[in-house]
């Protein structure tokens, strides 16, 4: 017998309330096999896993039937505790019958304390500093790392070494463009434009790399970016225009070139780690060595582990008043997201949480992490990511992963499972804060992906990436389903998150490709426009910002949902597949519009009916006669 047919966890018949639940909640269980199987009584046994995996055993006697299925039932208070648990269900019967479930997961979560939701509901928007906007040429003279600029706003980034250190390792990614906050302040009204809410920096502190991942200086903006000044003006004009400012901390590793390693030497008012064992940054790293054998992130020389249990480090990062993480939420940073989460300390990421909220009671912490948050295994250990004052929402890599599926020929029906399972997963205030995006400064552009099938050509010499473009097929096709896509992201749950310049067909391979500059003049009007009225429908819809998710035909190429809220509806219908296709959604309404042409539909029954065109997207909103 198949287990949906005794227990569905997604079905209220079967577990109230639906998907993870806050400590202390009562959560019911029903057990509902065919009579004829014979079983006259059941048991669910659950395994506490962050209590040394204590189990406990509750009884499911008989409670009901409807003469075709036998009812067995039990509720569970999961008390104070905070973790998953798993739960497993039996059914005994007459003559030795007997069923065994699955392992299955609930969430439990620490729910006391508000989770601010402002992150999730708009437009966020990713830039790269050094790539988005320069309003002058800079003079790298005197900067840290050795750096030089482009002259060629249009040049293509450099990919290999431009030098060596002393002691033989690469020296790479020190060719600037100069992209600076002024030009991003500038830019201002454009990103307003486009209904983005939040934008999200990658770093923005002095470093010797263009990427900046590698910090120098947790404390300074990096000169060719600007100053302090410069970043509290760009808060307050930004903040003036409804749009918020996340910051990439970065605070796992370091840099080798910076104040607090200083394994070139650039720095000379204190010594760094490198220089002597009586720094006082000499206990933030782990030398296996010194001065010269220590961890580092990934085996990369140029950003050495930081030990995030010293003392010393967690109150310069989280502890003291004016620690990083407090001193530029002061200055108008509203939130944080935290690079390679993964690879921080459960108790770090709690108590730079606590910094934040100490500091700006609405500051969101969002995690990069590449998996299903609640059951993420990092070094051994069950991650405490998403259970409750830890990280608000994680970067939805699963989300990037089953959508670029779908487009790329997968079945839609994949991608509801998929998202179906983050839902039951994770607690509300992650799913609907979650940072969902099509492409990062980590992934190959996402119109690149879409135009060539995903064949990132790594068979070619490098020169023949970094010069490449899409045929105009390939250009065509990708356009079509990131037109999809798009569609995608901004109607679904959690944060729709732009990759600077996807929103005007920006193309290129792995890094430093997909990092190239803004293409200012040259931008693709036609996708700008499609990227515009997404985030503009975005900040002005209620049931897009927060409202309930359900699911239409989803199966082969047609993918389809609607989200309601306080009446409101709107919905989504994508056919990636080359003929027309029948799509149902349900609809409480009499009836829908269609936003991009003037054609309307009525519901019958609660359904919605509607053919979708090849390669086509419908988005549906309620008839204004009919909206309560």
């Amino acid at each position: 017998m198949r287990e949906t047919e005794i227990y569905n966890s997604r079905d209220s018949r079967y577990k109230t309330p639906y998907g993870a639940v806050a400590s202390n909640t009562t959560v019911e269980l029903h057990l509902r096999p065919a009579r004829a199987l014979g079983f006259s009584r059941g048991e669910v046994t659950l395994r506490f896993e962050m209590e040394q995996d204590r189990t406990e055993t509750v009884p499911m006697p008989w409670t009901d039937t409807d003469w075709t299925e036998d009812v067995f039932s039990c509720t569970v208070n999961v008390g104070n505790y905070v973790g998953l648990v798993w739960y497993q269900f039996r059914l005994f019967g007459f003559e030795g019958r007997y069923w065994e479930s699955e392992e299955h997961q609930l969430t439990v979560y620490d729910a006391s304390e508000p989770v601010p939701d402002w992150f999730g509901k708009g437009m966020c928007y990713q830039i790269l500093p050094d790539r988005f906007y320069r309003t002058r040429v800079p003079n790298p003279e005197g900067m840290v790392g050795g750096r030089w600029v482009h002259e060629n706003w249009e040049d293509i980034p450099v990919a290999g070494p431009v030098g060596k250190t002393p002691e033989g390792k690469d020296i790479c990614s020190r060719d600037f463009f100069g992209g600076n906050l002024a030009g991003i302040e500038e830019k201002l009204p454009y990103l307003a434009s486009l209904g983005v809410e939040t934008i999200y920096f990658c770093p923005i502190f002095e470093a010797a790399e263009n990427h900046r991942y590698g910090t120098a200086d947790y404390k300074r903006i990096d000169p060719m970016l600007g100053t302090e000044e410069d970043f509290v003006r760009l808060c307050k004009k930004a903040h003036a225009m409804g749009i918020r400012i996340l910051l990439d901390g970065v605070f796992n590793h370091a840099g080798y070139v910076s104040r607090y390693f200083n394994g070139d030497g650039f720095y000379t008012d204190e010594p760094g780690a490198c220089q002597s064992q009586d720094s006082p940054y000499y206990h933030w790293f782990n030398f296996k060595q010194w001065p010269r054998e220590y961890s580092s992130w990934w085996g990369i020389y140029s950003l050495p582990d930081v030990n995030e249990s010293d003392p010393g480090y967690r109150n310069f990062i989280f502890g003291g008043e004016d620690s990083v993480v407090r001193h530029w939420l002061r200055l108008g940073a509203d939130g944080w997201r935290l690079d390679v989460a993964d690879e921080l300390p459960d108790d770090f990421i709690r108590g730079l949480h606590a910094a934040v909220r100490t500091e700006k009671p609405d500051g969101a912490v969002i995690g990069e992490v590449w998996e299903d948050g609640t059951t993420k295994i990092a070094y051994g250990v069950r991650r405490h990511h998403l259970l409750g004052r830890h990280l608000d929402g994680l970067m939805d890599y699963p989300f990037r992963t089953a959508l670029i599926d779908y487009l790329m020929g997968g079945d839609a029906a994949e991608f509801q499972e998929t998202m179906e399972s983050l839902r039951e997963n994770y607690p509300p205030f992650a799913f609907y804060s979650a940072m969902n995006s099509l492409g990062t400064h980590d992934t190959v552009r996402i119109l690149t992906q879409l135009g060539t099938g995903g064949d990132h050509r790594n068979d070619w010499p490098r020169w023949k990436r970094e010069a490449y473009q899409l045929t105009p097929e390939e250009r065509t096709r990708g356009e079509a389903l990131l037109r999809m896509g798009a569609a995608v992201l901004f109607h679904f749950p959690g944060a729709p998150t732009v990759y600077y310049g996807d929103e005007v067909g920006m193309e290129g391979f792995e890094d430093p490709y997909n990092r190239r500059t803004y293409p200012w003049g040259k931008e693709n009007t036609g996708l700008r426009a499609w990227f515009t009225a997404l985030g503009q429908e975005r900040k002005h819809s209620k049931a897009l910002r927060a409202g309930d998710l359900q699911w239409g035909t989803c199966e082969g190429g047609v993918l389809s949902f609607v989200r309601s809220m306080d009446g409101e509806l709107e919905g989504l219908a994508v056919n990636r597949g080359s003929e027309p296709a029948l799509v149902e959604l349900p609809w409480d309404g009499m009836g829908a519009v269609e936003l991009d042409r003037e054609k309307s539909h009525l519901a019958v029954d609660g359904v919605l009916c509607l053919n979708v065109p090849p390669m086509g997207v419908v988005r549906l909103k309620d008839a204004p006669a009919t909206n309560r």
